[in-house]
């Protein structure tokens, strides 16, 4: 999930751009805070395992960011960022929505990093073996913000302010299980782009590549057709061998020379189409790659540009991967990972810890099948995603444990969360898109791509951004008047 969020400048040549999920992240986009918040960087000493006692005095450093610029000292709130698969930093310079709303409510600012990603690595360079890696999990991740929460607030003598968590994509998730399993730590939540039902397995799993479709459809169904075409001369190519005319026609490294090939090419060309699809924002943005305003119009404009449809493919899945236009080929293995996640894991360090946890707890057994996408048929069944841990972690998944653990679609009794999600977003419809009481809010934004309302105000923005932050607002105001007064009463 999706997916965001990285090292790649390090492992991929040419300094490309980081691939991957939903919960891949952005680079800073400034325009419009009030003032450049001043994050310091620090580490928390954090408990390895919340849940041996055996273990109990073993720890690992976590970090985390903190601005105290805005806060009023001990009574002002604290907005907490519930961070997810990636360097906390990505995330800290891209919710710019944060630290505006922090100036506004005088609020301490904190940014957590998640166990297993960026630099809290809890075993190093050898987190990412087994067994140290099993130490990765939701409810492990989850402890550690509970954890850090209550002894920041102590060191800080904040025990009498209000916490709001934020996240967005896997970290909205975060924050709404965050608000359903420690509501005495936390006081409402914002969830942007949570797909919190789909990856808990329910729902459609053709629905993820069927809503990237409907994305360039909605430009021009015209553009829908050429990408269909595209991949459908290439299957004709595959299945004739003519391997050097699909070297020479995508511009690749090397020939490819098996259908294993192939499928890694149509997974390549698949996640350009994804991460275009996510990142469709009015305005250019620079994590990820370099993006151009308005991708999915530049890519339709891409694939319908001339006669050719593979060099219009080619140069379509350019505007993510070779943005520069520096790349001399597409590498197949290096530009793009297959892993139990069908929307990318990433490069690096954290795209390993990411497919664990798609391995584990995550579920992404999203398909496409080219009748409601238009995308070749690439199926990602249970079964195949057991086949796949069992071989690269020694584990055997869990489909069912998120609707078992966090609610799934029961969430009726939950208080004080708000589910924003953005029409342009594919991640969108496996998360929750209509109220389900006074205080469990869905915000639906028109013209919205992957947690928008968390990035920082820009001029290009929709009116639906500008009207959503602002019912945000007033939400999270409220229910931090609701707490404080509450703690005010049990003194």
């Amino acid at each position: 999930m999706s997916k965001i969020f990285w090292l790649l400048t390090v492992i991929v040549f040419c300094a490309e751009v980081p691939q991957g999920s939903a919960y891949r992240h952005h680079q800073s986009h400034r325009h419009g805070y009030k003032s450049d918040p001043a994050f310091t960087e620090k580490y928390f000493s954090q408990t390895l395992d919340h849940f041996n006692f055996n273990s109990w005095n073993t720890t690992f450093d976590q970090r985390y960011l903190i601005t105290d610029q805005y806060w009023n000292k001990g009574k002002g709130p604290i907005f907490f960022y519930t961070g997810n698969e990636g360097d906390i930093w990505a995330f800290a310079l891209n919710s710019g929505f944060i630290t505006q709303l922090a100036a506004e409510q005088e609020a301490l600012v904190i940014f957590a990093e998640h166990r297993y990603y960026g630099k809290s690595l809890p075993f190093g360079k050898d987190s990412f073996t087994v067994p140290q890696i099993g130490l990765l999990t939701v409810e492990q991740a989850l402890a550690d913000y509970a954890v850090m929460i209550t002894e920041l607030k102590e060191q800080l003598e904040a025990e009498n302010c209000p916490v709001i968590v934020f996240g967005g994509s896997y970290g909205g998730m975060l924050s709404v299980y965050m608000r359903l399993k420690y509501p005495n730590i936390v006081a409402g939540a914002l969830a942007a782009s949570a797909p919190i039902l789909s990856t808990a397995g329910l729902g459609d799993s053709r629905q993820f590549f069927k809503d990237v479709t409907t994305d360039f459809e909605n430009v021009a169904s015209e553009c829908r057709n050429a990408v269909r075409g595209a991949f459908h001369q290439l299957k004709e190519l595959a299945e004739k061998q003519e391997y050097r005319r699909i070297q020479s026609a995508l511009s690749l490294c090397s020939v490819p020379s098996s259908a294993e090939d192939i499928h890694q090419l149509n997974g390549l060309l698949r996640n350009a189409f994804t991460m275009m699809a996510m990142l469709d924002y009015p305005y250019s943005t620079h994590f990820m790659g370099n993006m151009p305003a308005n991708p999915v119009k530049v890519a339709c404009e891409t694939m319908m540009g001339g006669p050719d449809l593979l060099a219009n493919l080619r140069d379509t899945a350019g505007i993510l991967y070779n943005s520069t236009g520096k790349l001399p080929c597409f590498d197949l293995y290096t530009l793009y990972v297959q892993c139990a996640d069908p929307t990318g894991c990433g490069l690096g360090f954290d795209s390993l810890a990411w497919d664990y946890q798609a391995c584990t707890e995550v579920n992404l057994c999203y398909e496409s099948n080219n009748v409601t996408d238009m995308f070749p048929p690439m199926a990602f069944t249970e079964k195949e995603r057991m086949q796949y841990c069992l071989k690269r972690w020694s584990v055997v998944p869990k489909p069912k444990w998120l609707k078992v653990q966090y609610w799934g679609d029961a969430l009726s009794a939950a208080s004080n969360i708000i589910f924003s999600n953005g029409d342009l977003d594919p991640w969108a419809n496996g998360g929750v898109r209509k109220s389900l009481s006074s205080s469990l809010i869905a915000v639906n934004i028109a013209g919205g791509a992957h947690h928008l309302d968390l990035r920082g105000s820009n001029d290009a923005d929709p009116e639906s951004v500008i009207k959503a932050r602002k019912m945000e607002g007033e939400l999270i105001s409220q229910w931090v008047k609701m707490e404080t007064n509450r703690l005010k009463q049990n003194k």
